[in-house]
């Protein structure tokens, strides 16, 4: 069977803030941060605020289900990315199946940091497939803001909070999830990263923006080639290409290595910033309320993170 998306749903929380409050934070102007990273304003979670990924999660679920026209009943499995879950264990997915109430699926969480989404998608296509499941929950759920260091000027600009959700269901074999391809380079695993713990007297997220920015464009246009191809297609047979939103300027440069034209790329990092797993739901989400996404299209779903860990999905909406 094709795992073929039924429904979307997304959330994030009302705070939005723009470069010029960030400006009042750390040194950093908007000029500068619109031109680095094409960011210009992000949604965080209030201060206080005892809200958590499953909670993100399950709103993210809730739509993504009502758009779908299922219950809670109705889904089989529920598979969670993230990077700053709830508690160690159990997996922030078991929140969430506990919050919805989807009784009868199992629940586990999926660490990719970025490329969440992608590797979590692919798992779901493969249960589908093999007839274990016909509805999955696939959800992408961040909040960040709490645990970014708000001196450095380097990544707190980069971040925002939110969540996706995508219900995939069994189809037709021709349609949903065609192939996937997942990567990872562990020697490469201190470009970037999130240390909880304050080992080593760091604590927050740290990057090498020049070695992401590398690693980002290489991986991912090597990656979109080569799964298309093993697809039997050509770059130029897509009809749209969700990249993960981390910056605008790494899409931009895909995008020109592909010879993708604008409006065969989905770009919403200037507005939410970058969400890390949540990144690729939400632009999804956006693309179909728009009307970009019709029966038919060939769509790949690409993203990078730490690991560093790539992936790409290809497609048949």
């Amino acid at each position: 069977m094709g795992a073929v998306v039924r429904g979307i749903g997304i959330y994030h929380p009302e705070t939005v803030l723009t470069n010029s409050d960030i400006e009042k934070i750390v040194e950093t102007t908007d000029e500068w941060i619109t031109t680095r990273t094409g960011i210009k304003q992000r949604y965080i979670l209030p201060k206080g605020s005892k809200l958590k990924a499953s909670d993100f999660g399950s709103y993210a679920a809730m739509a993504a289900l009502e758009k779908a026209g299922l219950t809670p009943g109705d889904i089989d499995g529920i598979i969670c990315a993230n990077i700053n879950p709830d508690k160690q264990f159990p997996a922030t997915a078991c929140f969430i199946q506990a919050k919805i109430g989807a009784k009868k699926a199992f629940a586990f969480d999926v660490t990719a940091a970025c490329a969440g989404f992608v590797y979590a998608a692919n798992m779901a296509a493969l249960l589908i497939d093999s007839g274990q499941c016909r509805n999955i929950l696939v959800i992408g759920s961040e909040i960040l803001s709490p645990v970014l260091d708000w001196t450095d000027r380097n990544t707190c600009i980069l971040f925002g909070d939110a969540a996706g959700a995508v219900v995939f269901s069994a189809g037709p074999k021709e349609r949903g999830i065609l192939l996937s391809q997942l990567k990872s380079d562990g020697t490469q695993s201190e470009v970037l990263y999130l240390n909880l713990s304050g080992d080593e007297g760091r604590r927050g997220m740290f990057m090498d923006g020049k070695q992401v920015f590398k690693a980002a464009v290489t991986e991912i246009t090597d990656i979109v080639r080569s799964t298309v191809a093993k697809g039997g297609y050509a770059v130029k047979d897509l009809d749209l290409l969700v990249m993960h939103q981390a910056n605008v300027r790494i899409i931009g440069a895909i995008a020109d290595k592909l010879e993708l034209p604008p409006e065969k790329v989905v770009i919403n990092v200037d507005r939410f910033g970058n969400t890390s797993s949540a990144s690729i739901p939400l632009a999804l989400h956006e693309a179909d309320g728009q009307g970009r996404l019709k029966p038919g299209m060939l769509v790949a779903l690409a993203a990078v993170g730490g690991g560093m860990s790539w992936g790409c999905n290809l497609m048949r909406w």
